[in-house]
């Protein structure tokens, strides 16, 4: 009487028999390895979603610069102008959709997009920072006109002298009226502005210097 053939299957040349206790071991690591991808993936668009919801804040021109299709800059912009909250939602679960179907080198351009976005914000914030630094220093302190002009010489320091004096007697005239809300003159605000712009300046001008001598051999 012949013996009935045991079923079963090959992995990697060897014989694995239904129900045998290598098939049950098999079978433990193949679920485990696909509970691992669902992980991953389900991480991954996770991650694209929210890549996509940062493109409402990105700055047009650099979202200009991206490689990105009609719909998915519609449903950008379609996101920006709505408000009510469900319908935004499902608006950000559809751009996270179209985001899913980009191309790596896509994705990539868009986070090397928001990075550089992030990293000009934050110089701006700084460059705002010293402006006003410099402004309080010039209004409060006799010597600091003398020590703004070593570091930006092309100022107008006769217009720069009188703004200071009429944003001191802006300041004395508020100290003169207390309870009153503090509201700075015309002049308090043209130093700023006096101030940053030549701020800026020194830096662009800094900044083409420093890519002069990276070019250079």
């Amino acid at each position: 009487m012949s013996r009935k053939p045991t079923k079963g299957y090959f992995v990697r040349g060897q014989f694995v028999a239904l129900g045998s206790e290598l098939d049950q071991e098999l079978k433990r690591e193949l679920k485990g390895s696909a509970e691992m991808s669902k992980t991953d993936l389900k991480k991954e668009s996770d991650r694209l979603q929210s890549l996509g919801e940062s493109l409402l804040t990105l700055r047009a021109d650099l979202l200009d610069k991206l490689d990105l299709s009609e719909k998915l800059l519609e449903a950008v912009a379609d996101a920006r102008r709505i408000t009510n909250f469900e319908g935004r939602r499902r608006q950000m679960q559809f751009i996270g959709k179209l985001m899913r179907k980009l191309d790596e080198d896509t994705v990539a351009a868009v986070e090397a997009a928001l990075e550089e976005q992030s990293k000009g914000s934050a110089k701006d914030t700084l460059s705002l920072h010293m402006a006003e630094q410099w402004r309080d220093r010039l209004i409060n302190e006799d010597d600091a006109l003398t020590a703004w002009m070593q570091m930006d010489p092309q100022s107008d320091v006769q217009h720069l002298r009188a703004l200071i004096r009429q944003a001191r007697k802006d300041a004395q005239a508020v100290k003169e009226r207390p309870g009153e809300a503090v509201r700075h003159g015309k002049a308090y605000r043209e130093i700023f502005q006096t101030v940053k712009a030549a701020l800026n300046q020194d830096a662009d001008t800094a900044g083409d210097g420093a890519s002069e001598d990276d070019e250079q051999p």
